[in-house]
């Protein structure tokens, strides 16, 4: 910024200035030079100032969009979140009911197994009563024979 070269040049003129004695510190300076450095100020000042505004407005707007961005990828982050809980619980509830019907199937097996065995042996049972009833008639017909 050429503002702070000209606040330089105006420093540099006081300290080269010559200190008069006994007057606490004052000193002699080139007045037209400082007056010249005082109205180039004057005039970049408003330059500068409209520079500086607009560094700052351009700064507040960076950091509005990285505001918005982070905020963008916050969103982004907690839907992608629940997406995958949501996923994560279908799949929990998923396996949950995959083991009950699993269960259930095993449970219906033995059910069956055992239903099977009962029904088989029923019918060999009066296959059997049926066997021996004719096996009875055929030794009462045999002895008839006889």
């Amino acid at each position: 910024m050429e503002l702070l070269e000209l606040l330089e040049q105006m420093e540099d003129i006081i300290e080269s200035g010559t200190t008069v004695p006994f007057t606490g510190g004052k000193c002699l300076i080139n007045r037209d030079e400082v007056l010249e450095i005082i109205q180039e100020i004057r005039l970049k000042l408003p330059d500068d100032m409209k520079q500086a505004k607009r560094i700052a407005e351009e700064k507040a707007r960076i950091l509005a969009e990285a505001q918005k961005e982070a905020e963008n990828i916050l969103n982004n982050a907690e839907s992608r979140i629940a997406a995958l809980v949501d996923e994560h619980e279908i799949t929990k509830k998923a396996y949950e009911q995959a083991e009950v019907i699993i269960s259930n199937a095993k449970k219906n097996a033995r059910e069956i197994r055992l239903g099977t065995r009962e029904y088989a042996d029923s019918v060999l049972s009066k296959v059997e009563d049926i066997l021996e009833e004719t096996l009875d008639i055929i030794k009462l017909n045999r002895q008839e024979l006889k």
